[in-house]
């Protein structure tokens, strides 16, 4: 199953998009691809994986994270996989606030896969984005 990424990077890990984030493609090519094939292999690898939680280990995923509460408040709970069909896209038109939408045609639908980490605590959720994680920990700082 191919897993494309088209999303440029979210710079939080909460589940409320900011605006800029309705386009669908990352503004670095170069950068886009190779998180497309890291993403893609991190998420074929945890699949197969016979100890999901070792794998999640190894790969370096946290366990706790800090969150509003303080140090480590949040705790690993679950990881989601979603799939998707990218069928058109959506970026900002020039000079109006209305969106330039580009429906695709059946050939051009796309599938992407991508992974999340859910994160809780008494009083505040978080979803962490593989894509997210992956630019943190493997890609050079822009």
């Amino acid at each position: 199953m191919p897993h494309d990424h088209h999303h440029h990077l979210h710079g939080h890990g909460h589940n409320h998009p900011h605006p800029d984030h309705l386009h669908s493609h990352m503004r670095d090519p170069d950068l886009a691809a190779e998180l497309q094939v890291l993403s893609a292999q991190f998420i074929d690898g945890f699949v197969q994986a016979h100890d999901k939680s070792s794998y999640l280990r190894l790969a370096g995923v946290p366990f706790e994270r800090d969150g509003a509460e303080g140090r480590g408040s949040l705790k690993l709970v679950d990881v989601q996989l979603t799939t998707e069909w990218q069928v058109g896209t959506a970026s900002p038109g020039f000079g109006t606030r209305q969106l330039s939408y580009l429906p695709f045609p059946g050939e051009m639908v796309s599938e992407r896969t991508n992974m999340g980490f859910l994160y809780v605590s008494i009083s505040e959720k978080e979803v962490l984005d593989l894509r997210d994680f992956l630019a943190i920990k493997h890609l050079p700082a822009a």
